[in-house]
């Protein structure tokens, strides 16, 4: 499988935004923006108040890209009195994000792309970064704590090695997480 297939974690930043209109207006308030690589996960800005449609939003997180993706859209949007109104979009094809061969944590990547409105016409400027995380920052993101339930994780250690206590030990001795190899193969009775 092409090496731009696969499932990766990317760390994007929103900076900023510059020439954002509605109705050829420069777009003051409640401007946000929607980020979704072609799956029906998303994230979401908070709202930035801007002028004369600046706006600057300098929000970081992590993207599950899913392996059949091959674009990530940056949608921006407004909340108005009247609802949720799109201003603009950006695809970007995950080869300009990625491509030439960064396959590096450490590698930051700054970018700015045009905005187009669902009309086709130019409608401002939207500038983010991009960095594919690393492996441990995959691992440490998805590791949660809950109530009653220890979770633990040794990135810093020289093996990486992550769990949680799932039950008491004096009611229980030991825990089966997964699906067995041979479960779907079980002979039919037809």
């Amino acid at each position: 499988m092409d090496a731009k297939l696969r499932a990766r974690t990317l760390e994007i930043t929103l900076i900023s935004g510059e020439n954002i209109c509605v109705d050829r207006n420069p777009a003051a308030e409640n401007v946000y923006v929607v980020v979704r690589p072609e799956s029906i996960k998303c994230h979401t800005t908070k709202m930035a108040k801007g002028e004369e449609g600046l706006h600057a939003w300098n929000e970081k997180f992590l993207l599950d890209i899913p392996m059949h993706a091959r674009s990530v859209t940056f949608e921006v949007q407004c909340k108005k009195y009247k609802g949720v109104r799109p201003i603009g979009v950006a695809r970007i094809a995950l080869s300009d994000l990625v491509g030439c061969g960064v396959q590096e944590s450490n590698c930051i990547q700054m970018f700015s792309y045009g905005l187009r409105g669902w009309d086709g016409r130019r409608n401002g400027v939207i500038h983010f970064s991009v960095r594919v995380a690393a492996a441990e920052e995959r691992l440490c993101s998805e590791v949660k704590a809950v109530k009653g339930i220890i979770a633990g994780n040794s990135c810093a250690s020289e093996y990486q090695v992550m769990g949680f206590q799932v039950m008491n030990k004096k009611t229980f001795d030991g825990v089966v997480i997964g699906i067995p190899v041979w479960w779907n193969n079980y002979p039919s009775n037809t």
